[in-house]
């Protein structure tokens, strides 16, 4: 396709299922920094120490590595090259989300969400592993009120947080908790309606922060702070609030509100259903949000002002996970039966997009230009353009792009199948006549169908024994080309064939002639 004559109106998002993939019972995928690699696809790591289902994967900054959790408690960091486990080790809860430090090539530090405690900051190197210290603001100092559906089954307290994630450059953590805040060290950011935040999750470029919330809003904020030295920034910012009367929550809030700014809400207002999954797109430009209902496979599809723009229906199975290429306008979705479905752009040519006085060309026209170019310039061929999408990149770090081909030998029952049919061929090549298509094509053909046979059947029986006794080699072409022409005079002067002789005579390109001709050839030779 294309790109200039493709509409410009269109929106650069997935509109129709292109493809899908089957491979196991998928739980989770996520795409490598430049969307070169899917994970839970591309290849297979085992772990004979975990039969446990995953329940999330993170890629490492360059792709070298791989961090998995599962259902038993573990999180696994791979080798993706060679498949070994680079470390392993068993927390006190089951992490429901793990993202690796995002800062580093090869990151030791992670942060994992278990199901119902503080997150975790986890060194995979020597094991050890911190609670966030994470400040909870008090009701009775002007803060919202906790809704009674966030508690708990057991009672405690419904202030634990839920999710949380690392910025761009992995200086701060950004916490989202069950009373409706999000909190970042020294800062708290309030959220309307203090439902508990299922979601936290931040743009490519970290312009953006989204966060998903039981009140079934999907909300977008502008983060104010730089890209880089963000927490020297927040310091700063604090520090300029000691001098203030403010303390305690309200002190965190003032912070906050410097920190991030509501940009935007998503909801449905007619069937407010719980969102699942929500991302941004690898630009920013759009926003996604699967349908948490039952037996559903459904992406809405906002653009940043807030519009919805495309509602797009799967196949009818419950969505599990989602993710969007970090550059290219496709989306793929893991259904509950284990399916991984990939979306794509419907492109669509419209030529009324150009000028007026555009014209289509029925068949391509050559055009010479001159062009001023000096034959003498030196050709730069090893700079490489720094892509805008990955403005972060560290060109001293090797970044794993594409996995090495690695062939895998064939199955042994098409082996067999393989020998079995070549020894067939071997067996009807040493038959009558071995160089026949009919013997090979059609052994069980009755050999007075030959019109050659009519004509002089000892002689050819005479010649098929000598070929075996003979030799057992190929003719060679000329001698081939000249028992041709012999051959045919006979057929034509002596014998009439049937219609069926004729039609196997046509079908098989004269191959009764080649029975003669083998052992003519051999008298010549």
């Amino acid at each position: 396709m294309n790109a200039p004559i493709i509409d410009p109106l269109q929106g650069d998002f997935p509109e129709v299922i292109e493809e899908y993939l089957e491979h196991g019972n998928m739980k989770c995928i996520a795409f490598n920094r430049r969307g070169t690699l899917l994970a839970g696809v591309a290849k297979e790591l085992h772990d004979k120490d975990c039969v446990a289902p995953i329940t999330s994967v993170c890629w490492s900054k360059y792709g070298h590595q791989l961090l998995a959790s599962a259902t038993d408690k573990s999180l696994t960091l791979w080798n993706v090259l060679n498949g070994e486990k680079v470390a392993r080790i068993t927390l006190q809860q089951t992490t429901l989300h793990a993202r690796l430090h995002p800062g580093s090539s090869t990151p030791s530090l992670c942060l994992a969400c278990p199901l119902s405690s503080a997150p975790i900051l986890v060194d995979l190197n020597t094991g050890s592993s911190t609670v966030l210290p994470v400040s909870v603001s008090d009701p009775s100092n002007g803060g919202p009120a906790p809704h009674p559906r966030n508690k708990f089954s057991d009672g405690s307290p419904p202030f634990t947080p839920t999710a949380a994630t690392f910025n761009k450059r992995g200086d701060l953590i950004y916490v989202g908790n069950s009373k409706g805040e999000i909190l970042i060290v020294l800062a708290m950011v309030p959220i309307s309606g203090g439902a508990v935040v299922k979601d936290i999750i931040f743009s490519r470029n970290g312009q953006y922060l989204l966060t998903n919330s039981n009140d079934r809003v999907i909300r977008v904020y502008e983060n104010l702070l730089p890209p880089k030295d963000a927490a020297k920034e927040l310091e700063a910012l604090n520090n300029n609030n000691n001098n203030n009367d403010y303390k305690g929550a309200m002190k965190l809030k003032v912070t906050g509100s410097k920190c991030l700014l509501l940009f935007r809400e998503f909801q449905d207002a007619v069937t407010k259903i719980q969102w699942k999954a929500p991302c941004f797109s690898g630009d920013g430009e759009w926003i996604v949000g699967a349908s948490a209902n039952k037996g559903e496979h459904k992406l809405y599809i906002w653009d940043r002002a807030g519009h919805l723009v495309k509602i797009l229906e799967g196949p009818k199975e419950a969505l599990i996970d989602l993710a969007w290429h970090p550059v290219h306008p496709v989306i793929v979705s893991v259904s509950v039966a284990g399916l991984v479905y990939i979306w794509a752009k419907d492109h669509i040519e419209n030529w009324s997009a150009f000028a007026p006085d555009f014209k289509e060309l029925e068949e391509n026209e050559e055009y010479v230009k001159e062009l001023d170019i000096d034959q003498d310039e030196e050709v730069d061929i090893l700079a490489v353009e720094k892509d805008t999408a990955f403005s972060d990149s560290d060109a001293s770090q090797e970044e794993l792009i594409f996995l090495p081909a690695i062939p895998s030998p064939d199955e042994p029952e098409q082996q067999d199948k393989c020998i079995g049919s070549s020894s067939k061929l071997e067996d009807s090549n040493h038959s009558d006549s071995p160089f026949s298509v009919d013997a090979v094509q059609n052994p069980a053909m009755p050999t007075a169908s030959s019109p050659l046979e009519v004509v002089d059947n000892s002689a050819a029986e005479e010649a098929a024994a000598a070929t075996n006794m003979k030799r057992k080699r190929k003719p060679s072409v000329k001698g081939l080309e000249l028992q041709a022409e012999k051959g045919r005079k006979p057929i034509a002067t002596k014998a009439k064939p049937s219609g069926k002789s004729s039609k196997a005579k046509n079908k098989n390109g004269d191959g009764s002639a080649l029975e003669i001709e083998d052992d003519v050839t051999d008298d010549n030779l």
